[in-house]
């Protein structure tokens, strides 16, 4: 069954945003039949199951951003939404995912029920800026840590390890790995590590780089023959993968380590202690194992909480 592309969704949601960042200047536009696309289970979100009762004696002391969302009633989260299994949004608008449960929980421990979050679509190039500009409170979305970005804002976690990968066509024989890359056309989102490391690293030349605003618009381009691949953290590849089994895959041979933290306000130390708590006490009472495994893990990937880096 063909791939519906979300290409067409992306990209209106990415124009709506009032800072997005444009993609690479003289990049193709994508094709599409404007149709959003879902999971592995079509364009309906199913959740996990894992219920997020809002924390009546919330409190984090010395925390302006928790200050800010006590005083609205409300807490505002940039996601992603056009990443199967991780943060989606489908036809009907209702959202799931990995990111976005994990999102919704961390609104509860904050005393916020998960039904009053106002989620904001934040491209990959813009979410220091939103993070920075007070646009969001925190952000959920497949968000590396980093040193670099560490300079700008801080990160809770990590909640999860991802490790760079390649998505290409079933039929794909000659690109195996990243040292096959010479030569071919490789796609990734504006602004994410993995673009930066095939620049870097000189993985293919620089005019067979090719940078969209979402991933989604790049697996557009590799069904219609336009790249060659499209890299990023296996997770989210797998997602692609798992919606079109019979026209693409996953390379399967990761060549980085990905930790996604939780994107937050680089001075509020006392609310990214708070969520590293909570995010520990996810992973000590089997909420975090639900989340994965009614959400990514469908994948067929499995995975358990990994170490917290407090800092």
């Amino acid at each position: 069954m063909r791939f519906k592309r979300v290409a067409a969704v992306a990209m209106m949601a990415s124009l709506a945003l009032s800072a997005a960042a444009c993609g690479k200047e003289g990049s193709p536009t994508p094709s599409g039949d404007g149709k959003a696309s879902g999971g592995a289970q079509g364009d309906s979100c199913t959740s996990s199951g894992a219920t997020f009762t809002p924390k009546a004696d919330a409190n984090v002391a010395g925390s302006p951003t928790f200050t800010k969302i006590k005083s609205a009633g409300k807490v505002t989260v940039g996601v992603k939404f056009d990443q199967p299994n991780l943060g989606y949004k489908d036809a009907q608008g209702k959202r799931c995912g990995f990111d976005v449960e994990i999102a919704q929980y961390i609104a509860s421990t904050l005393g916020v029920d998960p039904a009053k979050i106002e989620y904001k679509e934040i491209v990959s190039s813009n979410r220091e800026t939103a993070i920075k500009g007070g646009e969001v409170d925190y952000y959920v979305g497949t968000y590396s840590i980093t040193d670099k970005r560490k300079t700008d804002i801080s990160f809770a976690g990590p909640y999860f390890i991802a490790g760079q990968d390649l998505l290409v066509r079933k039929d794909e024989t000659a690109i195996t790995g990243k040292d096959t890359l010479k030569g071919k056309k490789v796609c990734s989102a504006s602004g994410s590590t993995p673009i930066q490391k095939i620049r870097d690293e000189g993985l293919t030349e620089g005019e067979n780089i090719v940078e969209f605003k979402t991933y989604s618009e790049c697996v557009s381009q590799l069904l219609d023959k336009k790249v060659d691949a499209v890299t990023t953290d296996d997770a989210i590849l797998k997602g692609y993968a798992a919606q079109n089994p019979d026209g693409l895959k996953v390379v399967g041979q990761p060549f980085s380590t990905e930790k996604y933290g939780i994107g937050l306000p680089k001075d509020d130390k006392a609310l990214r202690d708070y969520v590293n708590t909570q995010l520990e006490a996810a992973y000590k009472d089997g909420t975090w194992q639900k989340v994965y495994d009614g959400t990514l893990g469908k994948s067929g990937s499995s995975a358990t909480p990994p170490p917290l880096e407090r800092y």
